[in-house]
């Protein structure tokens, strides 16, 4: 396999808090190639977002500690001069907040705030870089991107506030994108009108994409690889045919469970119960010794899972050689020997 795009290898994230230091993120490992996408899921919580603002020094100063190794094309993101670490972010990475409102400036038209994103890493005009925002205002499904380049956010719907946020992002054709739930504001029309412009950046360029989410839908239809993440660990990961089909963690399983099923008749002229994984994600300041998930786990199959780790190990029978994009295989961090399917998680 060639070099991937982006290596992170064992991060580990430390917040000060009033109740103590908080674990959010804890041995995190995983790698993107060129053009390929993987999704990061999980519940709010487990240290989604946080392991990628900590990837482009976005965490407060004096209160985030981060260690490990976030290699860009080989160069540690991580330990960076923040100069060069200004330059790569929209160029060599672009970013897609959650909350669009906390990512516009409120007191900027659109347009500013596009053309301003396109000149910083570039030598382009500043009527050049006005085009070139009002194509991507166009891509993005905006109706009129040139009348749209003069409104401030506050007169735009939420939905339309998340995709300049997407165009800002895509703005200098980044080799990788990160989009922390970037089409949750959005209705499935243009949720699959971002996804394919995400797939033809793709396809052009060679772009990878870390997409983080809790639409299990989406992971289905984009990614290549998923990495679910629990308490701030990795608890499995593999190919979206391995992870989503073949699901070996308990939390794989219950997650996948919890998803609506159409298929089951009405009770009374009501939808059935939704099915959900018991208890409640453990607060990073108090960590579990053993498994991070042994207090919600239906199986408890093992044991070492109150008092031991499990480390991520090759799963499934006969499988072994099983590879996806990146080079991995399937793997979860469990002692339980069993594979199992989706439907296995609605018990």
């Amino acid at each position: 396999m060639s070099q991937p795009l982006l290596e992170v290898e064992d991060l580990q994230v430390r917040l000060r808090t009033p109740r103590g230091t908080a674990a959010v993120v804890n041995g995190l490992s995983y790698s993107v190639g060129e053009g390929e996408t993987v999704a990061v899921v999980g519940e709010s919580g487990s240290g989604k977002s946080v392991s990628v603002l900590a990837l482009l020094g976005l965490l407060p100063e004096g209160v985030a500690t981060v260690t490990g190794r976030a290699l860009l094309r080989g160069e540690d993101l991580l330990t960076m001069p923040p100069e060069r670490l200004r330059r790569v972010r929209g160029r060599g990475v672009g970013m897609v907040f959650q909350d669009p409102m906390t990512s516009l400036n409120p007191v900027l038209t659109i347009g500013r705030q596009l053309v301003e994103g396109i000149r910083a890493h570039g030598e382009v005009s500043k009527a050049d870089a006005r085009r070139r925002a009002a194509e991507l205002l166009g891509e993005v499904g905006l109706p009129d991107p040139q009348g749209a380049l003069d409104r401030y956010p506050h007169e735009l719907s939420g939905g339309m506030r998340q995709r300049v946020v997407i165009a800002i992002a895509l703005g200098n054709s980044p080799s990788l994108l990160i989009a922390d739930e970037a089409t949750t504001a959005l209705d499935v029309t243009v949720q699959a009108q971002i996804i394919d412009l995400v797939e033809r950046l793709q396809a052009d360029h060679g772009t990878g994409v870390v997409w983080i989410t809790h639409d299990l839908g989406v992971v289905a239809g984009i990614a290549d690889r998923v990495l679910v993440v629990y308490g701030g660990r990795c608890v499995e990961d593999g190919t979206v045919d391995d992870v989503l089909e073949r699901p070996a963690h308990p939390y794989t399983r219950g997650l996948l469970g919890a998803l609506p099923d159409l298929t089951q008749p009405a009770v009374d002229g009501a939808p059935p119960d939704l099915a959900t994984v018991p208890g409640t994600p453990p607060a990073p300041t108090d960590l579990p010794p053993g498994c991070v998930f042994w207090p919600r786990c239906p199986v408890r199959a093992d044991p070492r899972c109150e008092t031991e780790q499990p480390p991520l190990a090759v799963v499934g029978q006969g499988r072994s050689g099983h590879v996806g994009p990146s080079g991995l295989p399937h793997r979860a961090a469990t002692w339980c020997t069993e594979t199992g399917s989706p439907e296995e998680g609605r018990s």
